[in-house]
């Protein structure tokens, strides 16, 4: 997975309280608390490198004194993670999330200082190991088997620059890339790892890929129309086999992928026999049942995805890139739209309920 990393475990504990002071009655301070604080352009390598040990303790309480009876709180612990954390337990049991730059989430509490309540002796701060796992938050998520062309996609439409290959190689990390448009607006993409058939039941690089589209708002699915073949021990795929096998594994890993908006890119026209390819598959895409018995049953996906737009491209001639682009904004665009009049509509209502 080279130098990318989607899950880092640490342990973490508040500070323990300070001491009371029996004779006058004095609390010690409470201990300091280690918070989670989201913040953009952090990473969880950044984190591993900057403190290997993974431990992170708050301050201790200050003790009570005759100067000061009651004893000040210690200082907090604040690590900073990247938006898009989960955190989880050491049982696996989500606790929290963060996916906006400044939230907060506490990690581990402070112990009480020494008082009346507990003879006067401090209380020790709260200590677990939390794991963060992380889920990239991006616009779009490019989806596709290894050699479809989503490295070459990114490339043009973006200024990541993603390792490319020629044969059936595949991305081993995510990339993301920001789309510029001319009036400044921007779009961020992810390229993920790509899938293999099996990657539900994490074959390949199986649920690290897929964990990564749970948080994109949009699909974009990129496909080979020339199909696709993994090697010459697998099975040859044409270009609406490869669509359906994408939405099987999608629709295995988790139901709700499909409810995602998705667009569809049909990479690689510049090819000869594209164009007959590309209206073959365009007859198949208009009625899908028509063409499930291509596949075995097992490998034949219960529902359908449907596409917002079919665009064809070629990232090697430059064809129909402009209009993807415009596409992927218009798209994004009319579910923003979509999604502030559902809130609108919700606000409406509670008012009138509330009257």
């Amino acid at each position: 997975y080279g130098n990318f990393i989607d899950n880092l475990r640490l342990y973490v504990r508040g500070g323990t309280g300070g001491m009371g002071y029996p004779r006058l009655g004095g609390e010690g301070g409470r201990g300091g608390d280690v918070w989670f604080v989201a913040r953009e352009r952090t990473t969880l390598r950044s984190i591993k490198d900057r403190y290997p040990q993974k431990r992170f303790i708050a301050e201790t309480g200050a003790n009570s004194s005759v100067k000061a009876l009651k004893g000040e709180k210690g200082k907090d612990c604040e690590v900073h993670v990247p938006l898009g954390i989960s955190v989880l337990c050491d049982d696996g049991k989500q606790i929290g999330e963060l996916n906006a730059a400044g939230e907060r989430f506490l990690a581990a509490r402070g112990g009480l200082g020494g008082s009346l309540a507990t003879n006067f002796l401090p209380c020790k701060g709260q200590s677990r190991i939390v794991r963060l796992d992380l889920k990239l938050i991006a616009d779009v998520g490019l989806v596709g088997f290894p050699n479809a062309g989503k490295s070459s996609l990114l490339s043009k439409i973006s200024h990541a620059k993603p390792e490319i290959a020629n044969y059936a190689f595949t991305t081993v990390q995510p990339e993301l890339g920001k789309i510029m448009y001319a009036d400044y607006k921007q779009i961020s993409v992810a390229d993920l790892p790509g899938l293999i058939e099996g990657a539900h039941a994490n074959k390949g690089m199986g649920h690290k890929f897929l964990k990564h589209v749970e948080r994109t708002k949009q699909l974009l699915l990129v496909v080979d129309i020339s199909g696709f073949q993994l090697s010459t021990k697998t099975q040859f795929r044409t270009a609406f086999e490869t669509i359906l096998l994408l939405t099987k594994e999608l629709e295995l890993y988790k139901e709700e992928l499909l409810t995602k908006p998705a667009l569809l890119a049909i990479n690689k026209m510049d090819l000869p026999c594209a164009k007959d390819n590309l209206n073959e598959l365009m007859k198949q895409l208009q009625n899908p049942q028509d063409f499930l018995h291509l596949l075995q049953e097992e490998m034949s996906p219960a529902n359908i995805l449907k596409f917002k737009d079919i665009i064809p491209i070629s990232t090697y001639t430059g064809e129909g890139i402009e209009e993807l682009k415009a596409r992927i904004r218009k798209s994004i665009a009319e579910e923003a739209e979509q999604e502030n009049e559902e809130y609108r509509k919700k606000k409406l209502l509670l008012l009138q309920t509330s009257e």
